[in-house]
């Protein structure tokens, strides 16, 4: 058997490629939205992928496995479980097989045993492999996605939170309690292979390990070792982070089918006059994804700076509208991989890549960056903004500040002659705050190097 992981680390996204070595097929298990480096990781080990599934209705990521049915015509193995409201709806014309808990199916020596696992989501199966090739007639590993984490749980409260699914979030949660009876009757050897890691929005402490076992699970996950069930629905549903906002979308994308890619040659703009059109023209949101320490002086008036690292992803799900279209500036050699994280989640609309030496023609703007001792002086006659999650507020917080989530920071509301103290917890975080209030209108925003942390220890 020859076993792959991929790991997409904006996304703390795990998908698998797994192939029958005797015959040559392989089948991609909660395939990205770009396969190409799964697709030619399987060429170069002479394997054909004949088939793809997925464990649940994504809500984090764009699936795969429709592109992968259109352009390898590969076999689709989708979840049939749940209620009418969370059926697959992209199947006509393809080759789909529905299936259901105890359902089977084989890639050449390699089998597969559904069981349905609902908690995270009602449709979430996970897959039992046993490696026939290799003559075993017992399970080597579980895929579980979203169900079992390294130390953790699927939190079930993404319908109700980003999907808009009201009273779901308990159900989900007694759902998940049940799944875990299930899991616990698994042999303590079976390995686990989960769908995401630490950095996940999809459970509140995933490890970073990327497998595990069954029975490291049963003796160390948290969930596991609950066995009042009341108790188990409160601990899971409590201080779970904030539900990003391109949640919503990716349910929807991903349940409808994503839009298919194509090649597509984004222009780029090279000169002041292209650009100020660029920023004339209606729905236009330009993305600035140059290092923060470069920005903070040289700042496009309008334009919001995400730096391209590996929590880009995130923060243009929370801060990029999708009925924006977007301009990047962005440096040639990083452009071909912004435009893949983007469409990850979905975040298609590429208008044109910006120059960054056009800048150079503009009047820009800047924001100040204040050591804690200059932050402190300024307090007083300031507006304190932290712009950190709900669980680090809650914490511990600067006396007097106002919390102001960095994802929600596009729909503030305040005079703009406001004075705003900005800070998160080390720095990154309120940086990208500054560019929103900044192209916001806001004319006096500085923010805290170091954050939080720097100033509790000063």
């Amino acid at each position: 058997m020859y076993f792959r992981s991929f790991f997409d680390e904006k996304l703390a996204q795990y998908s698998y490629l797994i192939g029958c070595q005797r015959t040559g097929e392989a089948i991609v298990i909660d395939p990205a939205r770009d396969t190409s480096d799964v697709i030619q990781v399987a060429k170069k080990e002479g394997l054909h992928i004949s088939a793809a599934t997925e464990t649940h209705i994504h809500a984090d990521f764009v699936s795969g496995s429709r592109q992968l049915a259109h352009d390898l015509g590969v076999t689709l193995y989708l979840s049939d479980e749940g209620d009418d409201d969370w059926k697959y709806q992209y199947t006509n014309g393809l080759n789909v097989e529905m299936v259901k808990d105890g359902s089977t199916f084989s890639i050449g020596n390699i089998d597969f045993k559904v069981l349905h696992t609902p908690g995270h989501t009602p449709e979430s199966i996970s897959f039992v492999l046993t490696d026939r090739g290799s003559g075993a007639t017992t399970p080597m590993g579980i895929f579980t996605g979203d169900f079992v984490f390294v130390g953790d749980v699927g939190r079930p409260d993404l319908l109700e939170k980003a999907a808009g699914v009201a009273d779901t979030a308990e159900k989900g949660a007694r759902a998940m309690f049940n799944s875990i009876q299930t899991f616990k009757e698994l042999p303590d050897y079976m390995m686990v292979w989960p769908g995401h890691g630490a950095g996940s929005a999809c459970g509140k402490s995933l490890g970073a390990v990327p497998s595990s076992t069954v029975g490291y699970e049963k003796q160390f996950n948290w969930a596991m070792k609950e066995d009042n069930e009341q108790a188990f629905v409160d601990e899971l549903l409590k201080d779970q982070p904030e539900a990003p906002v391109y949640f919503a979308e990716m349910k929807k994308v991903n349940k409808m089918g994503p839009a298919l890619l194509e090649d597509k040659v984004i222009p780029t703009i090279q000169n002041k006059e292209e650009l100020e059109t660029e920023m004339q023209t209606e729905q236009v949101f330009i993305l600035d994804t140059r290092p923060a320490n470069l920005v903070e002086n040289s700042l496009l008036p309008g334009a919001i700076n995400i730096p391209f690292n590996k929590a880009f992803t995130n923060w243009a799900g929370w801060l990029v509208s999708y009925d924006e279209q977007m301009g990047i500036i962005a440096e040639e050699a990083q452009r071909e991989e912004i435009v893949r994280s983007l469409q990850s989640i979905h975040l298609d609309n590429i208008k044109s890549f910006v120059d960054p030496s056009v800048l150079n023609e503009m009047n820009l703007t800047s924001y100040e960056t204040l050591s804690v001792d200059e932050f402190k002086d300024e307090i007083s006659t300031s507006y304190v903004m932290d712009v950190r999650n709900d669980t680090e507020w809650k914490e511990g917080h600067i006396e007097g500040a106002h919390h102001h989530f960095l994802g929600k920071l596009r729909d503030l509301d305040l005079p703009k002659e406001t004075p705003v103290l900005m800070h998160c917890q080390g720095g990154a975080r309120s940086a990208i705050g500054a560019s929103v209030l900044k192209s916001l209108g806001y004319k006096n925003v500085k923010h805290l190097a170091g954050g939080y942390a720097a100033y509790k220890k000063a």
